[in-house]
């Protein structure tokens, strides 16, 4: 029988969906209410979570200036900002003893992956236009492009598979990791090992935030790769 962490929401039912969903809306009700405390009562000088949230932000910002631009960096703050709150938040729940954190299930981190493959697409075919994003697959060289064309498209697919199973298997390893720990110390943890973890769900809440600023990168700014 597979060994499973304890949770707090296993008490009520033992069905590993009904875990997994609940700890899905969670995390986003974590997001929500800091979203709302943070915007409760705005000054001119932040402080508190206010300031928190705008640190992060312009941190956000910084981050997606350098790779595509400040104009892009500003248009995509509400979705890479959102996606890094939603992963984060729901990384470092499972940190938590009694809680599991939902990026540990590939069915999350593989609708995630979903949601920024279509939506990068749907971007570059708005910017640039169906025809010319498509053209753009086949290469440079017109005589290469029956070769090029479905190297590109696999290309592009397997971004969905990178994005959910990095995620996914490293929080997973993490989860696997407690488990352990907990097995072998399971009053006395030692706190390195959650330094760790808390590195891990920053680190791992970075990688997906800036690869999804790559590939918008990639999807609407095909006209100065051609200059």
């Amino acid at each position: 029988m597979e060994e499973r962490l304890f949770t707090f929401f296993g008490v009520i039912s033992h069905d590993h969906t009904f875990i997994f969903v609940v700890h899905t809306l969670l995390a986003a009700v974590i997001v929500l209410l800091l979203a709302k405390a943070a915007t409760k009562s705005l000054r001119i000088v932040p402080q508190g979570l206010q300031n928190v949230m705008e640190t992060y932000l312009d941190g956000v910002i910084s981050m997606g200036r350098d790779v595509v631009g400040e104009t892009y960096a500003r248009k995509y703050l509400p979705l890479i900002a959102t996606l890094g709150l939603f992963i984060f938040v729901s990384n470092i729940i499972g940190i938590i003893p009694g809680f599991e954190s939902p990026t540990g299930n590939i069915n999350f981190t593989l609708t995630l992956a979903l949601i920024v493959f279509i939506y990068y697409n749907y971007e570059g075919i708005k910017k640039n236009g169906f025809v010319h994003y498509f053209a753009h697959f086949a290469g440079p060289v017109k005589w290469l492009a029956p070769l090029m064309f479905p190297i590109e498209i696999v290309s592009h697919l397997s971004r969905i598979i990178s994005l959910s199973f990095r995620l996914f298997g490293n929080i997973k390893g993490d989860d696997l990791f407690l488990l352990v720990l907990l097995m072998l110390a399971p009053w006395i943890v030692p706190l390195p090992a959650f330094a760790i973890l808390l590195f891990m769900a920053f680190l791992q809440t970075f990688i997906f935030m800036i690869l999804t600023y790559v590939y918008l990168a990639g999807a609407v700014l095909l006209h100065e790769e051609s200059l």
